[in-house]
């Protein structure tokens, strides 16, 4: 077998690393890796992570999203002391012009509530829609990946209770 050019090597690279990457885009916005991690058998939430890069010269705003489970909110994360609480955002989250906002674990994120006893698996897809202020609805999917320490940060929200929201 011949070797591969150094050019074969870096086109064969890119392709994976896009191939495996998920965007979406509506007006200005794109919306980059929309995720998941894997949650208990017994978890009754789960978080939902991503990107959201405004191209755009004038500020845009996540308003809601919509998927198929009883409540799906937008929150916050805030320490109190070493207790970390989950707050909605009934307002959204602003998307500034020319800026990228991160949804990540201990921050900004999705809250899909009320799993049922159907946890999120490893390369399970969650289909919902993002809700924009300006740009309007994006169809998304969230890939459900395999919970690490690194890269997403570790909070688990499987097991915290949302109940009071």
């Amino acid at each position: 077998m011949k070797p591969m050019s150094y050019a074969a090597i870096a086109a064969l690279c890119a392709f994976a690393s896009t191939a495996s990457a998920h965007e979406y885009k509506v007006g200005d916005l794109v919306v980059d890796h929309p995720m998941a991690f894997e949650t208990a058998q017994t978890a009754q939430t789960a978080g939902g992570f991503m990107t959201i890069t405004n191209a755009g010269g004038t500020d845009d705003r996540l308003v809601a999203v919509e998927a198929d489970f009883p409540r799906v909110e937008i929150h916050t994360t805030e320490m109190d002391g070493d207790v970390a609480r989950m707050m909605q955002l009934e307002d959204g989250i602003v998307v500034p012009a020319g800026e990228s906002i991160t949804l990540q674990p201990g921050g900004l994120h999705v809250m899909f509530m009320g799993l049922g006893g159907d946890p999120f698996e490893v390369d399970e897809e969650v289909p919902a829609t993002l809700i924009f202020e300006n740009a309007g609805r994006l169809d998304v999917t969230f890939n459900v990946e395999k919970r690490t320490m690194e890269g997403h940060g570790g909070m688990d929200h499987s097991e915290m209770d949302h109940s009071n929201h």
